[in-house]
């Protein structure tokens, strides 16, 4: 009896971001200098929070995780686009699809949890501050940062493994600019049931868990700030949790879009669009969101930028 997990396809097409060949030398420029400014903007945050020890605190070694995961998610899909946009035959190799399956899937995953687990130190910030350097001390941040990094792991292996399985015997045309796995289970020729159940799991305890976890923790924060006397302490108290908030709303709201509404409202030059917003201008917003308004990072830049120019 001859197996039927074998895989025929040894390479798939892209369709690619646009359909505009006379444009593709502006538009590799384009987002050359946009990926640029995502590896640059998350590499100085990393460095200024490892360098300057007054952000040494779990709120910034949360988010030094997550400028490692945007530089990890646009690093997955940015360089394999700007190749093709260069080319005529848009194409991936089969295990260079399933590696960019692996890795933005993990660096999606991974981020919902760490914003879910920002929210939370926030929380305990704003509404538990006396117990907050015993609730968030070093040991416990690297073991929910490793907890987090874990998951993300075992969530895009299992989807990756259960996707390595499935016959793919033609046709080859992916209808998007990167592998991601709605359309590349819709080229299987193969049942793709239980790969379908493994992402609606994935769906409900990551995407919809941690935005119902995330929201229950800014209800309790902003009931707390309501209660604060005084403009100024209020002021204070959501200060410290709007850049968050905002990370928050960019990333959920292109989230919620692209993987939960009806399949009758799909459009694929839409999904484009989006799905060039979180792999490359949320990516690109974070650190500005994070260092443009703190004056400690800002001290941080300037004294690499001083360092840089010995």
């Amino acid at each position: 009896m001859e197996p039927n997990n074998h895989t025929r396809v040894t390479e798939f097409i892209m369709q690619g971001l646009f359909d505009h060949p006379h444009h593709q030398g502006l538009f590799f420029g384009l987002f050359l200098c946009l990926y640029a400014a995502v590896i640059l903007g998350n590499s100085l945050i990393i460095v200024a929070i490892v360098l300057h020890p007054p952000l040494h605190t779990p709120m910034y070694f949360f988010i030094a995780n997550l400028a490692m995961l945007d530089i990890m998610c646009s690093s997955s899909v940015l360089p394999k686009m700007l190749e093709n946009l260069m080319q005529e035959k848009k194409n991936i190799s089969f295990e260079g699809c399933i590696a960019q399956l692996f890795a933005f899937t993990f660096s999606g995953g991974t981020e919902l949890l760490l914003l879910t687990i920002m929210s939370y130190d926030r929380y305990v910030a704003i509404c538990h501050p006396l117990h907050y350097i015993n609730l968030m001390s070093k040991r416990i941040c690297i073991r929910l940062a490793a907890g987090v990094w874990s998951v993300g792991v075992i969530n895009s292996l299992v989807n990756t493994l259960l996707t390595l399985r499935l016959d793919f015997c033609g046709p080859n045309l992916i209808k998007h600019f990167f592998c991601e796995f709605p359309p590349i289970l819709a080229l299987s020729c193969s049942s793709i049931y239980l790969n379908q159940i493994m992402m609606f799991m994935a769906d409900i305890f990551l995407a919809m868990g941690n935005f119902l976890l995330t929201t229950v923790s800014y209800s309790f924060i902003i009931i707390t700030i309501l209660k604060i006397q005084g403009s100024k302490g209020k002021q204070r108290a959501f200060s410290t949790c709007s850049s968050h908030l905002l990370v928050f709303t960019l990333f959920y709201s292109s989230i919620i879009y692209t993987y939960i509404r009806p399949t009758s409202s799909y459009s694929l030059d839409k999904d484009k669009m989006v799905a060039i917003m979180y792999t490359l201008v949320t990516p690109i917003l974070n650190p500005l969101i994070y260092s443009l308004r703190n004056r400690e990072v800002k001290i941080a830049f300037r004294k690499i930028f001083l360092f840089a120019m010995k």
